[in-house]
């Protein structure tokens, strides 16, 4: 007899025998089948709802979620303090330049240019850079265009 799926068993006693209910009382299982004597779970049907009486604190704890989340990616934020302190006077800032020294962790998300507190209270951006970028703050702009730099939105 060859080895086919039609004819492999599983290992004696490996697997429970299924309960048989509703055959007779000297089974131990017969008048009630096990479902106790009057209300909707003795009843064909009344099982309804969680399987897990245990899992509904879980579930009802859980959040309903009324609107669908947005599918547009969120952008990496950078702020011109730490542009201002990575790279030198007349560079180019790229996201790629900024994967380089460890501003960003990837390339592939949009940028966004914040322009920080520090600055402001600073004086403002004292190099001269071209950055480029997928979008920039106003006060960003401003302090960009105040030092000449030069601003490239991609």
């Amino acid at each position: 007899m060859t080895l086919a799926l039609n004819n492999i068993s599983p290992k004696l006693k490996s697997r429970a025998s299924k309960k048989r209910v509703g055959r007779g009382n000297s089974s131990g299982h017969g008048t009630y089948s096990c479902r106790g004597n009057k209300g909707q779970r003795s009843r064909t049907g009344g099982k309804s709802g969680l399987r897990l009486r245990g899992l509904r604190k879980a579930v009802k704890a859980f959040p309903k979620f009324s609107k669908l989340r947005s599918s547009a990616s969120k952008m990496a934020i950078v702020r011109l303090k730490d542009i201002e302190d990575k790279f030198k006077e007349g560079d180019m800032v790229s996201p790629k330049e900024m994967v380089r020294v460890g501003l960003l962790k990837s390339h592939k998300k949009k940028v966004k240019v914040l322009a920080s507190s520090f600055l402001t209270e600073k004086n403002g951006l004292k190099k001269k850079l071209t950055i480029k970028a997928n979008a920039f703050s106003k006060t960003a702009q401003e302090e960009i265009k105040k030092a000449n730099g030069e601003i490239i939105i991609l």
